[in-house]
């Protein structure tokens, strides 16, 4: 049946549903239904009548294609119904379609392993569309499994079905006011923070650096890229827009004056070569300040690095987005606003682990517990719940204990990688004071650990003390020393590693070490100074 191509279809609707009447029609859909309609989201709700034999009709695909969300109801006799595997079929087809609709597939009262692998229920079902379909079976598998593989809802009667739709209403709304963002399928808590910084560039004509400040891993770069998309897709008011990732490792590797060329290249849309640290031709500059331009400098640590890009030659209304784990760099570029990213709630935590450890909203029942005590490790940040839910995805509840107790014993490698570039960049004093907090003073009120630290010390504690706030390094909302748990961890996996026995290390961090070393008579003075407060 000829029909027309998903990227010419204008949406009509908001969503599009698609179920096995027989399972659903008169309880959870219709109730789903509802709630959307009652939220001012236009759903499709294919009428009793309607319920067809083999092939869809005209109606239902234009309704596939003009909708921006799919949500296929998987329910145990889904697989049964040829036009239910049709629909599918072309919702996936539209999911590759240039406009890329969002599918949010519900394992109604089913096992998503059985959607993958078209196991338990739905074994019987292809089989018998094999005897009168032997050519289609072959594709509504691959797209059976592919669906299968998608972020959803596993409902399995741990909650009531109300609380589900509530949260799949919500995740629905989210995705609707970030479809034109072009970022992936993992982006969790961050709306608010996308429209706040739209605004900002939309409406303060005066604003020209931007900062998105945080520490390592906490979704700058996301945040960046999320709101750089919407913007660019969404507005001609640009002449040119640059997305530069990586900014300290790229001049790192390739040094400043290649960046800097290359940064130029893009935004003038020519070879530039300058031999020179900066920008000395006039003609250079000029062009630049008849440019209007949206650039994105992602993770700067040092103000120098964009100095030598050249970008505060960019014309009138230019906007530059610059994220960095150091509050004190976006002082020193004079950015007018910046926003700091702070940890995830436990709702926005839940959802954004489960993605990952089951690819789906909320946690499989027999998983929970485990999955709250992994929620608790992660402590809100981003890149550990997919570091965590990644290494989990498809374990035995076995597998899952053995990690909690491996990482008791020694962190994730790739999360501690990522936030230790921050420790690095310290300096010497610095450095101490940041492991004398990790080991010692977490909750210490701040102004008794400075005087205690400038006596050790002689000096130079507090503006160590505040060069750790500035670096995201410590929190710096109350008068007491706090810190993420990741980065105390990080603090007292350092000290672990200068030696494998305690006696030989700077600082002994938990009571084992000490007893081991007083008890041995091992024990070096600045050791127990520290210890002993």
């Amino acid at each position: 049946m000829a029909s027309s191509s998903s990227s010419s279809v204008q949406p009509r609707y908001q969503v599009f549903l698609s179920f096995r009447g027989a399972d659903t029609r008169h309880g959870f859909t219709s109730h789903l239904h509802k709630a959307l309609k009652e939220r001012g989201i236009s759903a499709f709700l294919d009428e009793e009548k309607l319920e067809k034999g083999e092939q869809l009709t005209p109606a239902l695909l234009n309704a596939i294609e003009a909708s921006k969300i799919s949500i296929p109801i998987l329910s145990k006799n889904y697989a049964s119904s040829k036009s239910c595997l049709a629909e599918l079929s072309k919702i996936m087809e539209c999911k590759d379609s240039p406009s890329g609709q969002i599918v949010l597939p519900i394992f109604y009262w089913v096992n998503p392993s059985d959607v993958r692998h078209h196991g338990g229920p739905f074994e019987e079902s292809f089989c018998q569309h094999l005897i009168n379909k032997p050519q289609e079976v072959h594709r509504w598998k691959a797209d059976f499994t592919r669906v299968g593989d998608l972020i959803g809802w596993h409902i399995d009667g741990v909650r009531s079905e109300s609380k589900y739709i509530e949260e799949i209403v919500g995740v629905v709304i989210e995705k609707l006011k970030s479809k034109s963002t072009s970022v992936s399928e993992d982006l969790v808590g961050i709306n608010d923070h996308i429209e706040e910084l739209e605004r900002l560039i939309r409406d303060q004509e005066d604003t020209r650096f931007i900062g998105i400040w945080g520490m390592g891993g906490i979704g700058k770069t996301t945040l960046a890229q999320a709101v750089y998309y919407k913007v660019v897709s969404g507005s001609n008011k640009f002449g040119a827009h640059h997305f530069l990732l990586n900014v300290r490792e790229e001049i790192e590797k390739k040094g400043m004056q290649f960046v800097r060329d290359d940064l130029l290249h893009k935004l003038l849309k020519e070879d530039i070569k300058i031999d020179t640290p900066t920008i000395g031709s006039e003609v250079i500059r000029d062009r630049l300040r008849n440019i209007r331009a949206l650039v994105v400098l992602d993770d700067v640590s040092e103000p120098d690095q964009i100095d030598g890009l050249g970008v505060e030659h960019l014309g009138l209304g230019s906007k530059i987005i610059v994220t960095s784990r150091d509050q004190q760099v976006l002082k020193n570029i004079g950015a007018n606003r910046w926003h700091k990213l702070e940890k995830l709630n436990g709702a926005d935590s839940l959802k954004l682990f489960c993605n990952f450890a089951f690819k789906q909203y909320n946690p499989i029942a027999d998983f929970r517990d485990l999955s709250m005590e992994f929620l608790s490790y992660a402590g809100g940040q981003p890149l550990a719940l997919k570091v965590l839910g990644r290494a989990l995805y498809g374990n035995t509840r076995d597998v899952w204990e053995s990690y909690l107790k491996a990482l008791e014993k020694s962190p994730e490698k790739s999360v501690i990688e990522l936030l230790k570039i921050s420790y690095d960049e310290l300096g010497s004093l610095e450095q101490k004071i940041f492991l004398d907090v990790a080991c010692f003073f977490t909750g210490e009120q701040k102004d008794d650990v400075t005087r205690l630290l400038d006596g050790f010390y002689g000096g130079g504690a507090l503006y160590a003390i505040t060069k750790l706030f500035n670096k995201c390094l410590l929190d710096d909302r109350s008068d007491y020393l706090r810190m993420h748990d990741l980065l105390q961890e990080m603090g007292r996996d350092i000290v672990r590693k200068e030696s494998e026995e305690p006696g030989r290390r700077s600082r002994l961090c938990s009571a084992e070490d000490i007893y081991e070393v007083l008890d041995s008579n091992k024990v070096r003075a600045n050791q127990l100074h520290l210890y002993m407060k």
